[in-house]
């Protein structure tokens, strides 16, 4: 016996269910497939980005490090006039050095001694004993001002327009840590003003006789303040007898307050910090026209020695030159003949350079 099929109304109802049940079901899966495509796209889109925002980042890098490419220094006088060419028995990278016994008056090295050049921050030894010796009162309160900005090389300084601070803490600063609006503060508060100051600076130039040696201003920063190591010798030999140029100017450090801040400054000479070295008075100094320049004096094996290095090639270099003159002295006996330079074309026969005054 055959069963009856279910009337047409019923399947077609039956097929409209089903459909409706398979769509409903398609539709609740959609949205989370199409979720997690759009999150998939998503992270590639970002992964893009970091991709290209890198490679943007690496080409603008790449692009600065190129514009901010190193511009070669200025030659100094020294080796624009081929001083550098001169050897010594040391290998001494200064193209001038003059080291003498401060007690006997002995030379014990001698290099392009009597060459005139560019003498930097060396100035403000004589800076020193200029206020020095004038007694001024060191408590005395003296404002920065704008004068003292540097238009000659446009070299900065932490202290601003406006800050007041002792003559004594200038001449601190000046002498330790080479501070250029204070070596100018010193001299624009010197009665008379600036004028009266450089040629106070000439006539103990002169008094010294330190035939060789002119000033224009009290900083070092003018390559026209020049002078010969045999000059700076003398220089150092009689600032060597003030205690407060001894004690300012060997300092390690010091602290000053300004406003509401406290700035520390450091010696720039890192040899008063070392237990190998006794020494007396000091300065460094710097300018392109004048290289690496450093006078001293210090106690080597029992002897008060004077040391000038001038035009040195390279930061470390002067310290280097002085590490080599300390050792070879403690090596040799009380009295020996100086180490000259070698003789080459430039040189005469005891060694000395053939260049008086250099001009640039």
């Amino acid at each position: 016996m055959h069963r009856s099929a279910a009337p047409a109304p019923q399947r077609t109802l039956k097929y409209f269910l089903h459909s409706v049940a398979l769509a409903v079901l398609a539709c609740a899966m959609q949205p989370a497939d199409v979720q997690a495509a759009s999150r998939n796209e998503a992270k590639q889109k970002a992964s893009s980005g970091i991709v290209k925002r890198s490679r943007v980042s690496k080409t603008f890098s790449s692009q600065r490090r190129v514009a901010i490419k190193a511009v070669p220094q200025r030659p100094s006088f020294g080796q624009l006039a081929g001083l550098h060419g001169t050897e010594d028995a040391l290998d001494l990278k200064s193209s001038v050095a003059f080291v003498i016994d401060q007690d006997t008056r002995e030379v014990l090295v001698r290099k392009n001694e009597s060459a005139v050049l560019p003498i930097a921050s060396l100035t403000k030894l004589m800076t020193g004993m200029i206020v020095s010796e004038a007694r001024l009162p060191l408590d005395e309160q003296i404002t920065i001002t704008q004068d003292d900005i540097d238009t000659e090389k446009g070299s900065r300084s932490r202290l601003a327009v406006g800050a007041t601070l002792t003559r004594g803490e200038l001449m601190h600063l000046s002498l330790m840590s080479s501070e250029n609006r204070a070596a100018h503060a010193l001299g624009r508060t010197y009665p008379g003003g600036m004028e009266a100051f450089v040629e106070a600076m000439n006539a103990k130039a002169r008094l010294l006789g330190m035939g060789d040696t002119r000033y224009v201003e009290p900083t070092g920063l003018s390559s026209r303040n020049q002078s010969s190591a045999q000059d700076l010798a003398r220089l150092v030999a009689a600032a060597s007898s003030d205690p407060l140029l001894r004690d300012l100017s060997t300092s390690p450090g010091h602290q000053i307050a300004v406003g509401n801040r406290t700035l520390t400054y450091n010696n720039t000479n890192r040899l008063v910090k070392s237990p190998e070295w006794e020494i007396g008075l000091q300065k460094t100094g710097y300018i392109s026209e004048a290289g690496q320049c450093l006078v001293m004096q210090a106690k080597v094996a029992g002897r008060k020695l004077i040391m000038v290095f001038l035009d040195s090639a390279g930061k470390l270099s002067r310290i280097g030159d002085a590490e080599r003159v300390r050792r070879w002295v403690e090596t040799i006996p009380a009295s020996l003949p100086a180490l000259p330079a070698l003789p080459q074309s430039q040189t005469t026969p005891e060694g000395n350079t053939l260049i008086r005054q250099v001009s640039g």
